[in-house]
């Protein structure tokens, strides 16, 4: 008789992205709030992941906003997290990019994605890291496009992804966290399609060079779960063996409520030693967080 390993919780990661902490509409208490709740969780989870847009916004401000921002946001984090966090660079985490409204001539020692490393302590913009017997890929989505950005990932990094995977054993389950979805659903209804008469997705709601990520994880069956924020909404996509979870956002509706049909939340993600995993979507506007769905 084979008698098997007893599934075991190994890890356990809030997700929580699309924070866009700023001065205005309370949202300073607002991140406060949802990290007092992830904190009273029981367990309490032993990772934090920031999904990214973790401020609102420096892509389109000049410096003394960026700086405002930066000191609210490495404030909250000193004063109220005691559990490790792991960074995503979000869209609105890039430094001047819009120069027209920024005032950045592109020449700043800080600016771009060097303000958002800076920000969040990182050595690079994206990286692996393996923990309790799962491995960790942590991508940069956000690329260069006129004066704004599409989400995919450029060259350099999509070869440090193929050999990445390539290194990592077959049999280490993987999860990838990027700030805007691979694949979601919630990106076909976040904009005007009915007025079009047809299915618009703009390449900087979804990774334009889905298809091409989507075919490296097919040859590499251990990637099983894909974690993204960026549009404010709550879906789960099943494609291939491998999960794309959209964790909706902390701010809901950049705080103004509920976005759509997604109210302010974060993600809670139970992963297990045989490469399983559970996930909810948690409240904590009361205080303590409460599962709405369960994934």
């Amino acid at each position: 008789m084979i008698t098997r390993s007893p599934r075991k919780r190994v890890l356990r990661i809030a997700h929580l992205t699309d924070i866009h902490v700023q001065p205005e509409k309370d949202a300073a208490r607002g991140m406060i709030r949802c990290l007092q709740a992830v904190h009273r969780l029981k367990p309490r989870p032993d990772l934090i992941f920031n999904g990214g847009d973790a401020v609102m916004d420096v892509f389109s401000q000049g410096r003394e906003r960026a700086r405002v921002l930066q000191q609210l946001w490495r404030s909250i984090l000193r004063d109220y997290c005691e559990i490790p966090v792991i960074h995503c660079i979000g869209n609105h985490d890039v430094w001047g990019w819009d120069r027209e409204h920024s005032g950045c001539s592109g020449e700043e020692p800080d600016y771009g994605k060097r303000w958002a490393m800076e920000l969040f302590e990182l050595e690079q913009r994206f990286y692996s890291f393996d923990r309790m017997g799962w491995h960790f890929i942590v991508l940069d989505s956000t690329f260069p496009h006129g004066n704004g950005y599409k989400a995919r990932l450029d060259d350099e990094q999509f070869e440090w992804l193929q050999a990445d995977l390539k290194r990592t054993p077959a049999s280490m389950p993987v999860c990838v966290l990027s700030h805007i979805p691979i694949l979601s659903a919630s990106a076909y209804l976040d904009g005007n399609n009915e007025k079009t008469g047809d299915w618009v997705v703009p390449g900087a709601w979804m990774h334009i060079d889905a298809r091409r990520l989507i075919e490296l994880f097919w040859k590499h069956r251990n990637v099983k779960l894909c974690l993204s924020g960026h549009i404010h909404l709550y879906d789960r996509v099943d494609y291939n063996g491998v999960t794309y979870l959209c964790n909706g956002a902390v701010c809901g509706a950049w705080w103004n409520g509920d976005y759509h049909q997604t109210p302010p939340g974060f993600g809670l993600i139970d992963l297990h030693s045989d490469g399983t995993f559970e996930s909810q979507y948690m409240l904590y506007l009361s205080g303590s967080a409460q599962p709405l769905w369960k994934g």
